[in-house]
């Protein structure tokens, strides 16, 4: 299930980095001692829609949108009782608007476009960890690997029709270099394709697409 958010105008400028920002409210209305700190994230989450960009940050002058997404239902109702209970956000921004989106029915579509960069690393015994674009061969299969493993640590059956892969026809596809805690993260900003059964996509659209969902990277919608 989804939540869309709808927050006031901002106070005082957005930062161009406020990724973090975003990851401490999340996890403020998560508990601070929340389960999915430091583990495998079976939610994602949005970045902020409807800002204009100034000369330090981004101004929100009708109220910024913003989406979260989980797979277990009962947090995702926890976290609205507590949005409503602390509804600050940051910059001045407040939740005025909370509306609840039931999973669709995703079994006629295979083109997803993404609420976030999605952002691909795997363990290297030689640079410690690598990260992957669109343009490495390798980067489909571990997109596709990587939703298979949060599918098992969900306990669902595997799905061997699964496939996510970049649409490479999209010819707005970039890039984009993202600092997060002094680390520079690499993500991509191209729309998936994924192949795979009814339930699977609707898995995915909650989840998200590639490594770090839990700090705002791969929604998708």
């Amino acid at each position: 299930m989804r939540i869309h958010l709808k927050t006031t105008s901002n106070e005082y400028v957005v930062p161009f980095n406020y990724q973090p920002k975003l990851v401490g409210t999340l996890h403020k209305w998560l508990g601070i001692n929340n389960e999915d700190h430091g583990n495998i994230s079976l939610y994602s989450f949005s970045w902020l829609q409807k800002g204009e960009m100034v000369r330090t940050g981004f101004n929100f002058p009708d109220g910024a949108c913003w989406f979260i997404s989980f797979y277990d239902e009962d947090k995702m109702r926890q976290v609205v009782k507590r949005i409503l209970e602390n509804p600050e956000i940051f910059s001045g921004m407040v939740v005025s608007d909370v509306v609840i989106e039931e999973t669709p029915d995703l079994s006629a579509r295979r083109l997803f476009y993404l609420g976030s960069p999605i952002f691909i690393k795997q363990s290297d015994p030689d640079t410690g960890v690598r990260q992957y674009t669109f343009d490495d061969k390798e980067a489909n299969g571990l997109m596709t690997q990587t939703l298979r493993h949060k599918m098992k640590m969900a306990g669902l059956p595997s799905d061997e029709t699964l496939n996510v892969s970049f649409d490479l026809s999209y010819t707005k596809r970039r890039t984009k270099f993202l600092m997060y805690r002094g680390v520079s993260n690499r993500a991509n900003m191209c729309p998936v394709l994924i192949d795979g059964k009814p339930e699977t996509k609707a898995f995915a659209w909650n989840v998200g697409i590639g490594n770090s969902t839990g700090i705002g990277f791969g929604s998708i919608y």
